[in-house]
């Protein structure tokens, strides 16, 4: 369908899916003026002052070349190793633990003090542009070269191929590796890889007619709940948690979960042994 829209072949820019929180960067003059959430999709949170504390984000742009007034689109996350070290230190000092990488990615991302979002282990991977006048590339693959140069942080995994054959492939080759990559990915990302074409083809209220994601079904394994333990946080808060069987479960090793719904623990009838 894509073929047809476009009147001719095109090529696929396929790109993991990562599973964190998007943002928008906006540099003016290669200095970094604003970052925002993507919010409700017109009204986002200001993080600026966060943002400015994620290691990898250049404060101002390297070399020349780049445009006065410029906007990068990405995904803010925290690598999968270092999401189960701090989970290990929170529980450690009796606090809440988070459920997975992308609620503590934007949990951390969302703190009042940017002192404590530097605490944090938060990297950015730029995936997009916004507001870019003539962009001097023909194609995104080539904008994210330009964006490398001036000292963004790109992925790594992404691969620009002819047909939607080739893309399925690629689909299920990174299926099989998800778990490997250093970062949660929920699924794949495909845009049309011309900017010609993106704009020609242009985008419906709710999303571009030029990309698409397909999503990979949430991974499920079994595992023996041993013990129910409450953790009392540094304000006297009482959360209990559950111990359970260490089990590998997409891409970490979970040996505790939340118990943070009474209601639903009790509906279910789930004991300890079970």
């Amino acid at each position: 369908k894509t073929e047809r829209d476009a009147g001719k072949a095109v090529n696929y820019l396929c790109e993991l899916k990562i599973d964190g929180l998007a943002i928008n960067l906006r540099y003016e003059n290669g200095t970094l003026t604003g970052a925002t959430t993507r919010g409700d999709g017109v009204v986002g949170e200001d993080v600026t002052a966060n943002v400015l504390t994620i290691q990898g984000v250049p404060h101002r742009l390297e070399g020349k070349g780049f445009p006065e007034i410029m906007e990068v689109r990405g995904e803010v996350f925290i690598p999968t190793a270092e999401f189960e070290e701090l989970n290990k230190r929170l529980l450690e000092a009796k606090e809440k633990t988070f459920s997975n990488p992308r609620n503590s990615a934007s949990g951390s991302l969302r703190q009042i003090d940017p002192a404590k979002t530097a605490a944090r282990p938060l990297r950015l991977l730029v995936h997009g542009i916004g507001a870019w006048d003539q962009v001097p590339v023909a194609n995104q693959s080539e904008v994210y070269g330009l964006l490398e140069s001036w000292g963004l942080p790109t992925s790594k995994y992404f691969k620009v191929l002819p047909s939607a054959k080739e893309v399925a492939a690629f689909i299920s080759e990174m299926g099989a590796k998800r778990h490997d990559i250093d970062h949660e990915i929920d699924g794949i990302v495909i845009k049309v890889d011309e900017l010609a074409i993106q704009k020609q083809l242009g985008a419906t209220s709710r999303a571009p007619r030029w990309a698409i994601a397909y999503k990979y079904p949430p991974e499920q394994v079994n595992t023996t709940l041993v013990d129910i333990r409450i953790g009392i946080g540094r304000t006297g808060r009482a959360t209990p948690y559950a111990v359970v069987a260490p089990v590998r479960v997409a891409g970490s090793t979970v040996e505790f979960a939340t118990l943070h719904n009474q209601d639903v623990v009790k509906a279910k009838g789930v004991l300890i042994g079970d």
